[in-house]
């Protein structure tokens, strides 16, 4: 980059780089110069400002994950998979006889 090791940690510091060491920055890292421009000041702040809590839904990037399910909606999901194991039990019984 032309730039000594010490002077990284400065750019990162700073609040306004100019667009000749950002595409310096960009080429050495192998990425649009764009991507660095629109980065948030400050990444965590922006996670923790766009997630809500309710309901355990969390939004990741443009989709919304939920890390903890209302417990209702638990129960009827287990309830099924517990369903889908009892009707598998006689397929596994005829194979088990057929093997016998």
């Amino acid at each position: 980059m032309g730039i000594s090791q010490a002077l990284v940690p400065f750019y990162g510091q700073k609040k306004l780089i100019e667009d000749d060491m950002i595409e310096k920055f960009a080429r050495a890292l192998k990425i649009d110069p764009q991507l660095i421009k629109e980065l948030e000041e400050d990444p965590v702040t922006f996670i923790i400002e766009n997630n809500t809590l309710d309901k355990g839904n969390i939004i990741v990037g443009n989709n919304i994950e939920n890390f903890n399910p209302d417990p209702i909606d638990r129960i009827i999901g287990l309830a099924k998979g517990k369903t889908v194991l009892y009707e598998r039990m006689p397929e596994l019984e005829k194979e088990k006889s057929v093997l016998l």
